[in-house]
């Protein structure tokens, strides 16, 4: 490697320094840390020093039975992972101009999606895409949101729009919602439910901060219910139709999970709200500017293909 330059006194570290100071810092242990990063434990000392060199701080306390990070090693340990994986980043986004759908593309899903899409989603980048290392990350709305635009996730598959600045949306699809009914309930089976009958019904929703739980709010509430409609709620879909079943209420299900949570239980009825149906949309989510923007609208175009035997209205690119 060449070396650093000279910049206002101080040689600033390189890379091989950082990696070896992370690698102390992460093992507590000179011989471990030199095995974790394959170099040699005379070369892991070497390199630990001169960066406390150049950095003119003491940044490991040397005992002969341990090591310890000094108060400065503890602060710069941070700054240093983040210099290394902005690196990482670096390379990996080179790495994709040079071979698109290739290298790690990590992928955040709402849990109200996982479930019902994961399976023809992982299969299409199976077919399609055999160089992509696809890495899925379930996480509700929110916590996605703010891992894409820090950079710790790449794309999201999720409820939009999402309304948040920055954020380049690709739809995929409109679904409609149905009404999930204990069995021998009178809206049970029904396929023309007017959305007022909703004032009225003991609605059991999922817990705060799943978006399908506001999206059942603004459905109600568009229905002309002022009151929060909440007899219980859940963490999960699953677990929400097994109270329906057990005759606590009813719940609204995204079309694409009725199959899946309510299609093979005889205890549970499902209904169809007359036109218009109250829907959701979903779509892909990227930061607006990524590098790899052209393979996310590849991505989209190919998704939507592989969506249609599915029970949802396929939709075209929407204009930013």
């Amino acid at each position: 490697m060449a070396a650093a330059r000279n910049t206002g006194g101080r040689r600033r570290p390189s890379l091989a320094q950082l990696r070896a100071f992370v690698a102390v810092a992460e093992q507590l242990h000179f011989r471990d840390a030199a095995a974790a990063i394959g170099m040699s434990q005379p070369a892991l000392s070497g390199a630990v020093a001169a960066l406390e060199e150049a950095l003119g701080v003491t940044l490991v306390e040397r005992t002969t039975r341990k090591v310890l990070l000094s108060p400065a090693g503890e602060r710069l340990a941070v700054r240093a992972r983040a210099v290394l994986e902005s690196v990482d980043a670096l390379m990996e986004e080179a790495e994709a101009v040079r071979a698109p759908f290739t290298g790690a593309l990590r992928l955040g899903v709402i849990p109200t999606v996982a479930p019902y899409l994961l399976p023809t989603v992982l299969r299409l980048v199976h077919d399609r895409y055999p160089d992509l290392d696809l890495q899925v990350h379930e996480e509700q709305t929110a916590g996605l949101l703010d891992g894409l635009t820090t950079g710790r996730l790449d794309l999201l598959l999720i409820a939009v729009p999402a309304r948040q600045p920055g954020i380049v949306e690709l739809p995929l699809f409109d679904e409609d919602f149905v009404l999930v009914t204990p069995l021998g309930h009178p809206l049970g089976g029904l396929t023309d439910i007017p959305r007022e009958a909703l004032r009225e019904l003991d609605l059991l929703l999922l817990d705060e901060g799943h978006c399908l739980r506001d999206q059942a709010l603004d459905i109600c509430r568009d229905a002309g219910r002022a009151d929060a409609p909440v007899t219980a709620t859940a963490a999960g879909l699953s677990t929400l139709v097994q109270l329906v079943a057990g005759g606590l209420g009813v719940t609204l299900l995204p079309h694409i999970a009725v199959k899946v949570e309510a299609g093979r239980d005889g205890r549970l009825r499902t209904g169809r709200f007359a036109a218009p149906a109250p829907t959701r949309r979903i779509g892909l989510a990227m930061r607006a500017g990524a590098v790899r923007g052209a393979e996310y609208e590849e991505l989209a175009v190919a998704l939507r293909e592989a969506l249609r035997p599915l029970p949802v209205r396929v939709l075209g690119e929407l204009n930013r």
